[in-house]
């Protein structure tokens, strides 16, 4: 049987084929020092990495980091909110699903992870639970409340897994090696060997990938429906610059009409006070013209000398003069 080659693509440098996935991690890596410099430095810039592969499913996956609580190396002080920031701007989309990570040694009720996903998505109905470091968990405890979705229930409910230690990793573990290490340990596990067929890696791909085809398939009608309008109210917009003529006299005729009504509008707001720009140096505008009427011209009109004779003979005149014919 034939086999399709297995290979990535970078964005950042998409003419080059990597089939080695060493080089992959390197140029994560290499990649990521390049954007963020060596001493832990952050970036809202995402690494866009596409692995072709038969034996992958399809599946787009936004890696975020985690929150970092006190700032090291090169990280800013505001780093926690920065994190909190770029977090959000992803998974507030509702056409993702939130896959809010949280080891099994940590006291689930403090998770950033699924704190953060509660704050956009207060009904669960996107968010699915993984607990990792089941087997770092202390002698007598374990997670069999939490992955049978009890103790904080998940509308989407929970999966446990357990990756490779740091020692795994440095020691080039076989994934498939891990894989095999992570079965047995559900299936002889008392407190999950009943559940071990809903637990694993093998079993939250195809979770992730059965929920997030569903998901689409939900979205998808709003999304077409937004779009669409959006490309009818661009195809008006280009309709309208189609004949344009930069020397047409009535372009120039409609752009000074526009500039007059703005300016109408601004010169509106600044009288009024309600503008988006505020003075805080000097008095301005409607402020500057109260001022003078309620404190200079009662002032100016007590200063005044006249004859009250002379007065009363002109406002006389005035009175019959405003009346006209009538």
């Amino acid at each position: 049987l034939f086999s399709p080659p297995e290979y990535a693509e970078f964005l950042h440098c998409k003419s080059k084929k990597f089939t080695d996935f060493d080089e992959v991690r390197q140029e994560i890596e290499a990649e990521t020092d390049r954007v963020t410099g060596t001493n832990k430095g952050i970036s809202p810039i995402p690494i866009n990495l596409r692995v072709y592969s038969p034996h992958v499913l399809n599946l787009t996956l936004i890696d975020l980091p985690g929150i970092t609580k006190v700032p090291v190396g090169d990280q800013p002080q505001d780093i926690e909110y920065q994190i909190r920031d770029m977090i959000l701007q992803f998974i507030s989309r509702e056409s993702s699903l939130i896959l809010a990570v949280t080891p099994a040694n940590m006291d689930l009720a403090n998770s950033d992870a699924l704190k953060m996903a509660k704050e956009v998505d207060p009904q669960g109905l996107r968010t699915i639970g993984v607990i990792t470091k089941l087997d770092l968990m202390d002698e007598g405890t374990d997670a069999r409340d939490v992955l049978e979705n009890k103790l904080l229930p998940l509308r989407r409910g929970y999966i446990g897994v357990v990756n490779r230690s740091q020692k795994d990793i440095d020691g080039k573990k076989d994934i498939r090696a891990a894989l095999a290490a992570e079965r047995k340990f559900f299936l002889s596990h008392p407190a999950y060997r009943h559940m071990a067929d809903r637990m694993g890696t093998p079993h939250l791909q195809k979770v992730l990938n059965q929920q997030l085809t569903n998901h689409i398939r939900e979205t998808l009608p709003s999304l077409r429906s937004k779009l669409q309008s959006q490309l009818l109210s661009l195809e008006k917009e280009v309709e309208e610059y189609k004949n344009f003529r930069p020397d047409d006299p009535t372009r120039k005729t409609k752009a000074l009409l526009q500039m007059v009504q703005q300016f109408g509008v601004d010169f509106e707001k600044r009288i009024e006070g309600s503008g988006d720009q505020v003075d805080t140096l000097e008095l301005s505008g409607g402020a500057r013209i109260n001022r003078i009427f309620h404190e200079r011209f009662p002032f100016e009109l007590v200063k005044m000398e006249f004859d009250e004779k002379d007065l009363r003979r002109e406002i006389s005149y005035a009175i019959k003069n405003i009346h006209g014919v009538r």
